[in-house]
């Protein structure tokens, strides 16, 4: 496995997981670089705690920017790096080792990712002013709706995608860091741009949900017309 080129890596690691964001050349390129590399005693679990490790780290950063200094919020860089790390190689590892559990990691990736995202949610929440706090709840339930279309999506089609459009946890990921770090030179900035932000979401979430109930008539229609020629 050590001669192989990155495209024989890129299409190990991807297992019919269709990836339509804006990065995903040069992500799955990158992934397929570092799973190639990564030393053997690191396994897949441990690169999924090291991912959640990256979550935590992100809602520390808004819990010291809180009590301590605003200028802890850049920490939350470092952590969404981390939490990329772990969350992006965990299942790719599993199955360039070709040592799959696609169900246990399934259930076991999406479990964390929704703590995590309740743990960034919860930190912005102590970080912002009182007459902002409800953005963070508001932002983990339209995220929790976007994972819920997500499962339905796979139920319905076959077909995994974790992406809406060009945007997928990646480009989300490097998004909310720039605005980290906007927050830190302009105070205030990150209040107004998470309100845009949940406006956002909820118009994604709106569209793929249309797209869903499509994709789910379509293949009522189809049963229908096959259980109606047997």
């Amino acid at each position: 496995m050590v001669n192989q080129s990155i495209e024989e890596v890129v299409k190990i690691i991807s297992h019919g997981r269709e990836r339509t964001n804006l990065l995903r050349k040069y992500e799955q390129k990158t992934i397929a670089f570092l799973v190639k590399n990564i030393p053997s005693w690191i396994s897949s679990n441990i690169l999924t705690g090291i991912g959640f490790t990256g979550n935590i780290i992100v809602f520390l950063s808004f819990i010291l920017a809180t009590y301590v200094n605003d200028d802890f919020l850049l920490l939350g860089v470092p952590g969404f790096m981390i939490s990329w790390f772990g969350d992006s190689l965990d299942g790719r590892v599993a199955y360039y080792r070709n040592k799959p559990h696609k169900w246990y990691g399934f259930s076991l990736d999406l479990t964390i990712d929704w703590i995590g995202t309740i743990l960034i949610g919860l930190g912005f929440v102590f970080y912002a002013d009182s007459g902002s706090k409800i953005l963070g709840y508001i932002f983990v339930v339209l995220y929790g709706w976007e994972m819920i279309t997500t499962l339905m999506r796979y139920k319905i089609t076959g077909k995994y995608s974790i992406d809406s459009g060009i945007f997928g946890p990646t480009e989300v990921r490097i998004l909310v860091s720039a605005i980290l770090i906007l927050e830190v030179v302009f105070k205030g900035f990150l209040l107004y741009i998470s309100a845009f932000a949940c406006v956002v979401l909820l118009i994604v979430n709106i569209l793929d949900f249309r797209k869903l109930l499509k994709l789910a008539y379509d293949r009522d229609i189809d049963e229908l017309q096959k259980n109606g020629s047997e």
